[in-house]
């Protein structure tokens, strides 16, 4: 068993080292074919941190452990919130744009209903898959004409921002061979490891697969904490949020139906649909119009006793 443990941490290396660098490629390719720099945070640093969700759900999907997949995004879209931002806040109090309260939150709320809604007769069809994929492409388009008549207030930093094009097109297929690879070892592995411990794909999914798929967010945010540039922090947790729902779960689907664990539907999306509404709670107040340390250290708090209550 010490050998699944290690390639199951293997998997999760992987899944790291290569979604921080198909993000960094991703954004050098936009550069390089002059995309506005708004456009380049609200869709191409989001799905690009969502890309390990979508690798795995889809590995999940094929190997017929449709709980995983599903798992994956509901436990992920938690630990986002939760986690990933709670650990940004306590770094760095995150500064709330207006945006974030009255354009991508009802968004991320309202694809969160919607998953919601079809997955209340334990099934996500490849109908309601398309209907999600559908989604994406009117998110994106959306986006797109909402930043064309906005200034840029929101700089992206990258090192790799002046790459070459083979280099930056380089980078970009290694790190998709790594996550796919990387998907494949974690799933593989901690189907193996939920066997042998008696614990159901499920919780595994949630906890394990989750926060490890949720690292690229986690660097994300916690790099631009550290550079006092947490107005990325907050559109990027929930621009994710969006992917995670209607790329990954869309696309997965359509693959193949995923049927959708009892406790997933009944437990685990009404804890995703609270956790948006207490992102709502603290993000609300005009007054300061942030997310402190306190509020963090809360987060943290409240995704430890939802662990808790899982197991």
């Amino acid at each position: 068993m010490v050998k699944v443990y290690l390639l199951l941490l293997t998997g999760l290396l992987l899944l790291f080292v290569s979604g921080k660098y198909l993000v960094e490629s991703s954004v050098a390719i936009s550069r390089l074919l002059r995309i506005p720099t708004m456009i380049i945070g609200l869709t191409v640093v989001a799905f690009g941190t969502s890309a390990p969700e979508l690798l795995v759900s889809l590995q999940a999907a094929f190997r017929g452990f449709p709980e995983i997949a599903m798992g994956n995004v509901v436990g992920s879209n938690i630990s986002n919130i939760l986690l990933v931002l709670a650990i940004t806040a306590i770094i760095f109090p995150i500064p709330v744009p207006e945006k974030s309260v009255k354009r991508d939150w009802p968004v991320m709320m309202f694809v969160s209903l919607l998953l919601f809604a079809f997955t209340l007769n334990g099934w996500l069809t490849r109908l309601e898959g398309i209907m999600l994929v559908a989604l994406l492409m009117a998110y994106i388009v959306y986006t797109v004409i909402q930043a064309r008549g906005m200034k840029e207030t929101t700089e992206i930093k990258s090192e790799q921002s002046s790459m070459r094009w083979w280099v930056a097109g380089g980078m970009f297929l290694v790190s998709c061979a790594g996550l796919a690879f990387g998907a494949h070892l974690l799933v593989s592995n901690a189907a193996v490891i939920a066997e042998d411990l008696g614990i159901s794909k499920r919780v595994i999914s949630i906890t394990i697969i989750a926060v490890g798929t949720s690292i690229p967010e986690l660097a994300t945010s916690v790099i631009a904490a550290m550079k006092k540039e947490t107005d990325i922090s907050i559109g990027n947790i929930i621009g994710s949020n969006i992917m995670n729902i209607i790329s990954v779960l869309g696309f997965t689907s359509i693959v193949g139906p995923i049927q959708v664990d009892r406790e997933i539907a009944r437990f685990d999306i009404p804890w995703m649909l609270a956790t948006s509404l207490l992102l709502l709670l603290l993000m609300l107040p005009a007054v300061r119009s942030r997310i402190t340390r306190w509020e963090g250290i809360l987060m943290i708090s409240i995704y430890l006793l939802y662990i808790y209550l899982i197991f």
